[in-house]
């Protein structure tokens, strides 16, 4: 089984755990640790930035299928040729920090660009701007189905506001992607992969809502320790893993 099937499979099974390093991460030692995090949980992806150094590093470390994410369909076409396995357009949260934002027809337009530069056969996952109304985001992702994509990623919103403290502040920060996942699952037939604010608190929560992936990103990547990011990321993947068995229960 190639390394993109066996992500496939997982998200067939709705078990499938991406740990992400970062679109802006550009620290070798820094997505080193995520990659050996990630290999050594079981995870069924990692999402790393379109550094062709990066992309090199991790590809070397690793037999699990590599996303490469930007907004650049050049940068995305050419990681490909680099070795990865999955290119996402995306993921936008990290950006808004930097002031930027996106409409549904500028997500559109570099999609379609995207589309035209690789070949039928890559996977391509692009993500749905969280801010937009829910409405915009229901027709996008309908237009990116047609479109050909295989997977769409949610998203909640950057906010500089201080979180509330404990459960509760995790659960804030992942109540709009949770939402928006509940929203687009109810309208579109691909699978749907839940981010931002997925942790061990919240996973759950988002393959409840109907997600068949999770992208687990800060909770891992800004932990100082290689233990703890190991715990962090098997805790996810026992979470996924709990979630194919009782979607195996019910049917």
């Amino acid at each position: 089984m190639s390394r993109i099937e066996s992500f496939k499979r997982a998200l067939t099974e709705k078990r499938a755990v991406k740990i992400i390093a970062g679109i802006d991460n550009f620290n070798a030692e820094s997505v080193k640790k995520v990659v050996l995090a990630a290999s050594n949980s079981g995870a069924s992806a990692i999402d790393i930035c379109a550094n062709p150094d990066i992309i090199a590093m991790a590809r070397q470390m690793t037999e699990l299928p590599l996303f490469v994410s930007s907004i650049d369909p050049q940068e995305l076409a050419h990681a490909v040729a680099l070795g990865a396995d999955a290119v996402e357009l995306g993921n936008f949260d990290a950006l808004y920090k930097k002031g930027q934002s996106f409409s549904a027809s500028q997500v559109l337009k570099l999609a379609q660009e995207t589309k035209e530069l690789i070949d039928n056969d890559v996977f391509f996952c692009v993500t749905i701007p969280g801010e937009l109304e829910i409405s915009e985001q229901i027709q996008l992702a309908r237009e990116l189905e047609t479109l050909g994509v295989d997977l769409i990623q949610t998203e909640g919103h950057f906010s500089n506001e201080t979180p509330s403290n404990g459960v509760r502040g995790l659960v804030e920060r992942a109540e709009l992607t949770i939402s928006n996942t509940i929203e687009l699952s109810r309208n579109i037939e691909l699978p749907i992969m839940t981010a931002t604010g997925i942790n061990p608190t919240t996973a759950s929560l988002a393959f409840a809502a109907g997600a068949s992936a999770i992208g687990c990103g800060s909770c891992v990547n800004k932990l100082d320790s290689e233990i703890s990011m190991l715990a962090v990321s098997r805790s996810l993947v026992e979470i996924a893993e709990r979630n194919a068995q009782y979607t195996v229960e019910l049917v």
